[in-house]
Order: structure tokens, then sequence, then C-alpha cells
């Protein structure tokens, strides 16, 4: 599979799904840079010809963002997308939009094991 800044929706939707599947089929959202793309929900792509604020953000940055868009089909979720990149240069941006209103992340976060403590319990007990 060959994904390049001009790949459409129908080109980048087998690469956007196993994504999908590996976040849990939280909602995904993912385009090129010079042609809309995707927004898959439970397992299915919605629409093929997809775009959003936050995804163009992106494209034009090229810096990961976070945040809760004010318009569209995902407005006040939190959400992550970060660029697509090929040699440094952006050929698109991808994005997760976590329907749990930040459980998903906080989860993340507390699941995250510490350090371990450099404490060697077998010397003490010599």
């Amino acid at each position: 599979m060959k994904i390049n800044s001009s790949s459409s929706g129908k080109e980048i939707a087998n690469f956007a799904l196993a994504i999908h599947e590996l976040v849990n089929n939280l909602p995904l959202t993912m385009r090129t840079k010079k042609s809309t793309g995707v927004r898959i929900e439970d397992g299915k792509v919605i629409n093929y010809n997809y775009t959003g604020p936050v995804l163009e953000k992106v494209l034009k940055t090229g810096k990961t963002t976070r945040g809760e868009p004010k318009t569209g089909p995902f407005k006040g979720m939190p959400l992550v997308v970060v660029p697509l990149k090929e040699n440094d240069e952006i050929i698109g941006a991808i994005g997760v939009v976590d329907i749990t209103k930040g459980l998903f992340s906080d989860m993340i976060q507390i699941a995250r094991r510490p350090e371990p403590i450099n404490n060697d319990i077998s010397k003490e007990e010599s």
C-alpha cells in the first residue's frame, strides 16, 4: 500500500480501518494533503469525502493538535490529530476522536506504570 499526498479517501480507507481497529474502534478521520479522506465509525467507512477543521489545521502546521472541534459531527469531543510525513513533507493527517469524553485518554495516563524503584530487597535480607 502506498499513500501519497494525493491519495483519495478510497485509496487510504484500508490503512485508516486498520488504525481504527488498533484504537478499539474509536471514531477515526484521515485525509491527504491534496484530497479529502475518510470518516470511520463502528468499523465502517461513513464518508469517503471527509475533511474537518482540525485535519486541515494539522495539514497546514504539521503539528500534532489536541482539542475539541467547535463544529461538525465530533463537536465538543476530545480528539488528537497527527500529521503523516514522508521525507519531512506533510502528506496527510489522521485523527482519533475520544468519544468517552476524555476517559480513554485519562485511562492511558492512569495505566502507565511508574518507573521501577531500585530497591534490592535481597541485599536487605542478608
